[in-house]
């Protein structure tokens, strides 16, 4: 795609393309801000919405965006790392408005007092519906962690998340934390639930013994005339971010050639339009764009950012849009393209946020979710305790919810320190918030769910905080391949993003007192990737000892002391608040 006097007004557009004057719909009933906040407009004659990351969230919730987000080497004051006003000014957003609450963390607690919880499928649905009947043919692409995070998704082996998709419309997924209910039920579903029905494509997953490929790479439709293909990429690091046994005979990987060769066939059977459901991430996106020619846009996943605008990226063919569309369904993203004589001249892209209340829910959905949830509903319902502090996840370093699993395991376990993995997906409670079962299960709803308890030494301790860290500061984003960095209960540590691997941890110190390295300590921990961990003698799953804990805190948990690392080295990061 060769695109030039649109790059740089859509880059700086956004406010009129994604902010959403809510407030004049504030006290109006929600067909009628429904009306006026979703009418947008069609254009051109190729359409695609996109959604991501929802982690099995039916129902709407509540999620705040990160305040730490930071970007290293090439990436520093680049989207997606960038936080707060930052991100407000770089998109051309107000403070203050329903836009600059859905995609940054400021005054959080009050803005979604004021707006509302985002998300839901029935409100998601009612949308999707909308715009599709406004833009016939256009294809809803689900960029994966679909069927995982919510107690009803593990529960019911992702068959509620399945029965949803196919209800709402999905046309193509692609996927990560999909694979970790193994690889027999990811192909029953394939095969049989989404049969005739939704595309389940990974150019990048094959066979591990001959390298046959597992899933289709890519699908070609045609809308409104023009041929277009649609590419699956996988998360390619899934066997190291996840356990490698739930997903053993497969192989993944980023693939660059592969890619290549799969964009070169697509447009050789007269594809105009090629775009890439990813779900690399979206530093790994802007890479790759800068080095696959003849794509056109990625819609991406997997880092969850919520980016208002679509970030051209110069390569070989031309260039390459790059998206992200946040996560716990609070965003649908709408990429209209106006494909003349063979090829893209113009696009539109809005990132729409979904606000719940602004949105009627469609029955059809909402009778689907009421049934799944049916069985549930009292064990979903059980009041664990009251929150008197803001619960989230979000964050490089840490959460509030993470320090309260983190403090749970050190005292059911009589641990020294604890770690909780640096996942992003987790919903947020907002002080006062009843901490029900269902929202305890949003933080730790996985199939390999078990607690540790290990002796440690010292110096294996500083290993694992720089393997982390290396995953997420290393200034290649091809070697990128997990979540945030870990979270780290009573271990205080000072981190140098910028530094090296192995350099970038330093001044480690339990109770005030330097971390010897040859010393042994007992360090608690959840979600091994090892097969044998669930094996362990008197192992549970992490969300009993949580519960344990919860109960015993006497109705109400205190706010949490967030356990961050002293940061070094990025004053004045745009990525960082208050940097």
């Amino acid at each position: 795609m060769n695109l030039s006097k649109r790059d740089f007004l859509q880059v700086l557009g956004a406010a009129s393309a994604a902010g959403m004057g809510l407030a004049r719909y504030a006290d109006a009933d929600a067909a009628t801000a429904q009306r006026g906040l979703y009418d947008v407009a069609p254009f051109g004659n190729v359409s695609f919405l996109h959604m991501t990351d929802c982690h099995a969230q039916l129902k709407p919730c509540y999620f705040r965006e990160p305040s730490v987000n930071i970007g290293v080497g090439p990436m520093r004051g680049r989207l997606p790392h960038l936080v707060g006003e930052a991100l407000l000014t770089t998109a051309g957003l107000r403070p203050g408005t329903a836009a600059a609450h859905a995609y940054t963390y400021i005054d959080f607690e009050k803005a979604a007092r004021r707006y509302g919880r985002v998300g839901g499928f029935a409100h998601l649905a009612t949308l999707v519906k909308q715009l599709k009947a406004s833009r016939p043919g256009a294809l809803l692409l689900d960029g994966g962690d679909t069927w995982q995070g919510s107690a009803t998704s593990l529960w019911t082996d992702a068959q509620d998340m399945v029965d949803a998709a196919k209800l709402l419309g999905v046309d193509v997924m692609t996927g990560h934390w999909e694979f970790t209910y193994g690889m027999e039920r990811v192909k029953e579903i394939v095969e049989k639930d989404f049969n005739g029905r939704i595309e389940f494509l990974a150019q990048n997953v094959k066979t591990a013994d001959f390298g046959d490929p597992v899933f289709k790479p890519y699908v070609l439709r045609e809308i409104n005339g023009v041929r277009c293909a649609i590419v699956g990429q996988a998360f390619p690091y899934t066997p190291i971010a996840n356990p490698r046994y739930l997903m053993s005979d497969w192989s993944f990987g980023i693939q660059d050639d592969n890619m290549q060769t799969v964009v070169d066939e697509a447009r050789a059977k007269g594809a105009q339009v090629v775009v890439l459901l990813s779900h690399n991430g979206m530093d790994v996106d802007l890479k790759m764009a800068s080095r696959v020619r003849g794509v056109d846009a990625i819609f991406g996943g997997h880092t969850h950012d919520g980016v208002p605008v679509a970030v051209p990226v110069a390569n070989a063919g031309g260039k390459t849009l790059v998206t992200n569309a946040g996560s716990n369904g609070k965003f649908l993203g709408v990429m209209d393209f106006d494909v003349k004589g063979g090829r893209v001249v113009d696009f539109r892209y809005r990132l729409l946020p979904i606000f719940a209340n602004q949105l009627k829910a469609d029955p059809e959905m909402d009778a689907l979710i009421t049934k799944v949830r049916a069985p549930y509903e009292s064990k979903l319902a059980e009041k664990l305790a009251v929150t008197d502090g803001l619960l989230y996840r979000r964050g490089n370093f840490n959460g509030s919810w993470d320090q309260l699993i983190c403090d749970a395991l050190m005292d059911t376990q009589d641990a020294q320190i604890a770690f909780s993995p640096g996942f992003r997906w987790g919903t947020s409670l907002l002080p006062g918030d009843v901490i029900t079962r269902e929202l305890m299960m949003d933080q730790v709803a996985i199939t390999y769910p078990y607690a540790t308890l290990n002796e440690m030494s010292g110096e294996t301790i500083k290993t694992v905080l720089e393997d982390v860290a290396d995953n997420l500061f290393n200034p290649d984003p091809y070697y990128q391949q997990g979540g945030d960095m870990v979270r780290v209960g009573g271990l205080a540590y000072t981190c140098d993003p910028a530094q090296k691997m192995g350099s970038r941890i330093s001044d480690m110190r339990l109770d005030g007192k330097p971390l010897e390295a040859g010393k042994t300590y007992k360090v608690a921990g959840w979600a091994p990737v090892a097969e044998e961990a669930k094996n362990l003698p008197g192992v549970k799953p992490v969300w009993e000892h949580v519960e344990t804990w919860l109960k015993a805190q006497g109705g109400r948990v205190a706010p949490r002391r967030l356990n961050t690392p002293r940061l070094v080295g990025l004053h004045g990061n745009p990525g960082i608040a208050d940097a």
